[in-house]
């Protein structure tokens, strides 16, 4: 394949959209087949010959991805992107003119991912160049993805199996994978409502239902939803493929945090499994109730908490460090009558750094309103009046 000639590669790419299979035709025109690295079909102005052999629209679509061979042959990143945005733009007109059929969703699945990965490329490279900022691409590559989810999303003509609407997913992961990146996540909203409408949403393949969980998760997680944040990442997880470590890894880089925020510890054995240890030194300060080990934890790992976007999710887990501070408190003190002055006692011994009783109770109410502790401040009298059933709810269990 690599050593074909242009006739050779026509002739093949000819035979596969005549007989509609859209797989073959993807891979002729995917950016993973090994055509791509054969100097014979890297050409710059490939207009002319391509129009001897294809007809229009198709004929604009494979002179795109030709010259788009030329530019990644060159390491022209940004031409590349240009090249594969005109590739996308054919193919939606003739996408749009397929009625009642869906032959070529594995070719749209194939140039729309090539589309994403150029322009991401695109923006790097013309970043280090001086030449824009970074987004600009991906941004437009988003507008080219929704006019292929607007046709799939509009087929109601169709039998159910023939219908664009199996599209939508695969659409909808690639722009989830652009929002993510450029922090648009306001966008995806719809996009989650689009396809938690659809009769067969239960239905699309797995590896797709486990990437729109992934990031939903995350979404569900960064708007402070976190029941909805264990759901959607725990069936990620335990439905990815048990050899895919990496995008395990990935997975439980937001799980673990949502868990804990939701009081269950991780074991450690997962954490070492997967090479997540950091978390296990969040773990073990906010089950001790230690808050000045889990500020030393939170600023030794700092940079890595940051750069997985989690933080200030994080940050979350001092009010359950100090629900379970104050608890050993209650248990020291032997009594359901505790003045506040106690509770401040145990966060100064931690080096909290200059609390006053005002601050102490500040805290305490906020874990009364989280029904983290029962019970009620009587400011009159500086005293905490916790339950005398259950005082603190049970959090802690373990994943």
């Amino acid at each position: 394949m690599a050593q074909w000639s242009l006739n050779q590669y026509f002739n093949v790419l000819y035979d596969s959209l005549q007989q509609y299979d859209g797989e073959k035709a993807g891979e002729l025109l995917s950016f993973n087949h090994p055509h791509v690295a054969n100097s014979k079909l890297q050409l710059e102005n490939p207009e002319n010959l391509v129009g001897r052999v294809f007809e229009s629209p198709w004929d604009d679509l494979v002179a795109g991805h030709l010259r788009c061979c030329w530019a990644v042959g060159n390491h022209d990143f940004i031409e590349a992107y240009n090249c594969q945005a005109a590739v996308v733009q054919s193919f939606t007109k003739i996408f749009q003119s397929q009625k009642d059929e869906n032959w070529s969703l594995s070719l749209l699945f194939v140039i729309c991912l090539d589309l994403r990965l150029f322009a991401n490329k695109g923006d790097h490279q013309a970043v280090h160049m001086g030449r824009g900022k970074y987004g600009e691409r991906l941004e437009k590559a988003a507008d080219l993805l929704m006019g292929c989810f607007r046709v799939c999303a509009s087929d109601n003509r169709a039998t159910i199996e023939d219908t664009k609407k199996w599209g939508m997913l695969n659409l909808v992961n690639q722009l989830f994978k652009i929002y993510f990146k450029i922090n648009k996540l306001h966008l995806c909203k719809p996009l989650i409502r689009a396809i938690d409408s659809l009769p067969m949403k239960d239905k699309f393949a797995l590896s797709h239902l486990i990437t729109f969980r992934y990031y939903v998760g995350q979404k569900a997680m960064f708007d402070g939803d976190f029941k909805k944040a264990d759901e959607y990442l725990t069936f990620a997880f335990e439905r990815c493929h048990v050899m895919c470590r990496r995008n395990k890894r990935l997975i439980l880089q937001f799980l673990v945090p949502v868990k804990m925020l939701l009081g269950q510890m991780p074991k450690p054995d997962l954490l070492k499994k997967y090479d997540l240890m950091a978390f296990q030194e969040v773990a073990v300060a906010v089950r001790s109730g230690n808050i000045r080990q889990l500020n030393e934890v939170m600023e030794r790992h700092e940079h890595y908490f940051i750069k997985c976007g989690i933080y200030l999710i994080l940050e979350k887990l001092k009010i359950i460090a100090y629900r379970n501070l104050f608890k050993k408190v209650y248990l020291i003190q032997k009594t359901h009558q505790l003045p506040v002055s106690a509770f401040t006692a145990a966060l100064q011994w931690l080096e909290v750094d200059q609390i006053d009783n005002d601050e102490t109770a500040c805290i305490i109410a906020n874990l009364i309103c989280d029904n983290k502790i029962k019970g009620y401040i009587s400011y009159q009298h500086q005293k905490v009046v916790v339950s005398k059933q259950n005082p603190f709810p049970q959090l802690t269990t373990v994943i």
